[in-house]
């Protein structure tokens, strides 16, 4: 009997952790393609297939225009394959475009003027991107947001907010010149700012005084691995004080363009810190640690918690496909910039080495993303969680 719970307990946190995964990045990966398909459409070109997931097909249908849509059996991703494609990576196939009529050149991607092609590539990315505008958005719109003043209300002894001098009573109006509404806007910009200087503007006893502190470097672990976050030792409000804020629906559409772009920047924050080796690689987590994560949120967060992590999904995705790395959509953008400066494209020859070599750096990031998911799931287990 004892077996048999074990085995029941792990296939229920199996299929716990892999049913909320799919769900959202099978989201996250049809609006992508959809914004490819929808461009690629209102620009005359012809779209093969519009595919979920890779390999073989589970089921699918034609759709008037002779699209092919399928769910295929590994959903790792999805591609849509426009006409004179090779594949659904938008790598062309010369000899198959020389061989068209005019007809067909008329319709197939290679062959489109390079601002068709840009854009079409770049819509993924943008429908990811306006995606996760309209979730965040829409969430603070429908539910509002609890928000507490950015009183300090007691300073911890030792901490960096003490030797910088701030004091209980004190209101925090903004960081470098950055407006600050809330408590939990300034514990967000602070935890993102580990060993950074940072300027406060803080009002105390009715005037207005310039505090510098550097928020000190602790470590937290999650599912994704260790964060270097930067804490000031400052407390803030109690909880009974936090108040529910009702946003109209313009007003959470900025918010969700700010909710975006702070992901978008903590990211670069990262990977900037990660080259000068202030941060550690161990971060980056494949679909084994975002599953593991999907599941947790779905437990503790229900709907409501599976949407925001849809919507940041969906940033990082949109942001990943905008690295120039051939392959990748910021890849085929990059080949297109040098064509409209050169006023003809990359040789094939150079094309083809640039996707092997883009190919190999996503095939070694998803190796490495692999093998941390597997050391994080392994601490995990070896704390008894």
């Amino acid at each position: 009997m004892d077996f048999l719970s074990a085995m029941g307990g792990t296939a229920a946190g199996f299929f716990g952790a892999v049913i909320p995964f799919l769900i959202v990045l099978t989201i996250v990966v049809f609006v992508h393609e959809m914004g490819h398909f929808l461009v690629g459409r209102w620009c005359g070109v012809g779209v093969n297939a519009f595919s979920i997931g890779f390999g073989p097909e589970i089921f699918g249908f034609n759709d008037r225009h002779g699209t092919r849509w399928k769910l295929c059996a590994i959903p790792l991703g999805g591609y849509v394959k426009f006409y004179g494609d090779a594949n659904g990576a938008s790598i062309p196939d010369p000899e198959a475009v020389a061989r068209m009529s005019p007809r067909e050149r008329a319709i197939s991607f290679p062959t489109q003027p390079v601002a068709k092609r840009a854009a079409i590539v770049a819509a993924g990315p943008i429908a990811n991107f306006i995606l996760a505008i309209a979730l965040f958005g829409g969430a603070i719109w429908l539910s509002g947001r609890y928000e507490l003043p950015p009183r300090v209300e007691a300073v911890m002894p030792n901490s960096a907010a003490a030797r910088a001098g701030f004091e209980p009573g004190d209101v925090i109006r903004a960081i470098d010149g950055t407006p600050v509404t809330n408590f939990i806007a300034m514990q967000r910009t602070v935890s993102g700012s580990a060993d950074a200087t940072l300027t406060f503007t803080v009002e105390r006893a009715g005037t207005e005084t310039q505090i510098v502190a550097t928020p000190e470097v602790y470590e937290e672990r999650t599912p994704f691995g260790r964060h270097r976050l930067g804490r000031l030792g400052i407390q803030g409000p109690k909880g009974s004080e936090a108040k529910l804020v009702q946003y109209g629906p313009g007003e959470s559409l900025v918010l969700g363009v700010q909710e975006t772009y702070f992901v978008v920047d903590r990211t670069f924050a990262y990977l900037g810190k990660l080259v000068t080796g202030r941060e550690s690689a161990d971060q980056l987590s494949g679909p084994i640690g975002i599953a593991r994560v999907s599941g947790e949120v779905a437990k503790a967060g229900g709907v409501g918690g599976l949407v925001g992590l849809v919507a940041l999904l969906s940033v990082s995705i949109g942001l990943l496909n905008l690295f120039p790395v051939p392959l990748l959509d910021g890849g085929h953008l990059m080949f297109y910039a040098y064509e409209a400066v050169r006023g003809r494209p990359l040789s094939e020859r150079a094309q083809e080495i640039g996707f092997r070599i883009g190919l190999a750096l996503v095939l070694m990031l998803m190796l490495f993303a692999a093998w941390n998911d597997i050391l994080n799931l392994g601490a995990s287990w070896g704390r008894g969680t």
